[in-house]
């Protein structure tokens, strides 16, 4: 029984039995089909003939010619399935993609901005006497997306009620409803109390409680919100590709590099494990390197 034999009864095994969805069988077609095309390419045309390090230059494979690293891991989970198969089948006697590894995926490390960049941003947009009721809305969204480190849909989901009287502290509703409470700095307290003295008035209509509003009188969007962050990166001149993520990565990363620790980042950001966290400790760790890099006299 040749190895195309056995991906087609695999397949057929998968639509009927499985009641796998039309789109995910194209899926695996197409990763059965690239599979066995290299297989016949390598002169193995039964699954008997397989081995494990067949299975991993078929990896390797996929990586050289550009394919990403998740997309192979997924073709290999096709190819396993069909190996896994064969066994049960009593095809052949042994799985021997069972403990092929996946292609490392790497970890993306955030983009950040310095301190400096961070400031240079939130003095773009005016905030004295000349300031306009939307110039200083920009600049509260801005001061509490790095004040806080929330989320935009989070910050998008204050209400007034939010942030007044609050003690310096915010209770932040994150992902699942879960609450959490954050400081809010003295910088973010002065912003948003400009706007709600100064601008907020001028833009309320009586619509919604929301804190951040509209020229309509409606809740922020989050699509505004970005094209806001844009427009106050082009005025300050930063050459980045900067979203609100982006402040939300800074302020981790600013916190880690003051000292503060991970666990109380994790909290402070609503991380619901510490490992998530902990990518913005490859961040600083890759910074110390550098400063120790151009510092030590034997680096």
């Amino acid at each position: 029984m040749t190895a195309r034999d056995v991906a087609t009864t695999w397949l057929d095994h998968l639509a009927v039995e499985r009641g796998l969805s039309d789109n995910t069988l194209s899926n695996y077609r197409r990763d059965v089909e690239r599979y066995l095309t290299w297989l016949d390419e390598a002169g193995r045309h039964e699954l008997a003939d397989v081995a494990t390090a067949d299975v991993e230059a078929y990896v390797a494979d996929l990586r050289r010619s550009g394919l990403a690293a998740s997309s192979a891991g997924r073709a290999l989970v096709v190819a396993r399935g069909l190996h896994r198969f064969a066994v049960r089948e009593g095809i052949v006697d042994v799985d021997v993609a069972a403990d092929v590894s996946p292609p490392a995926t790497g970890r993306h490390l955030p983009d950040t901005l310095s301190i400096d960049e961070v400031t240079q941003l939130i003095d773009a947009v005016p905030d004295g006497e000349y300031a306009d009721a939307l110039d200083l809305r920009d600049k509260a969204l801005l001061e509490l997306l790095y004040g806080t480190g929330a989320r935009i849909s989070e910050v998008m989901g204050l209400t007034v009620d939010d942030v007044t009287d609050n003690d310096g502290i915010l209770r932040i509703t994150g992902k699942g409803n879960k609450q959490r409470l954050v400081p809010i700095g003295s910088k973010a307290v002065e912003a948003v109390e400009a706007y709600l003295v100064r601008a907020r008035p001028l833009l309320a209509q009586g619509k919604s409680h929301a804190l951040l509003l509209n020229t309509r009188g409606g809740a922020l969007s989050r699509q505004s919100a970005w094209a806001i962050l844009k427009n106050a990166a082009a005025r300050a001149g930063l050459d980045k590709d900067i979203s609100p993520h982006t402040l939300r990565h800074s302020y981790a990363t600013h916190l880690l590099e003051g000292g503060a620790d991970v666990r109380v980042v994790q909290e402070l950001l609503g991380h619901s494990s510490v490992t998530t966290t902990q990518i913005y400790t490859h961040v600083t760790a890759d910074n110390l390197r550098q400063v120790w890099r151009e510092a030590h006299p034997r680096a």
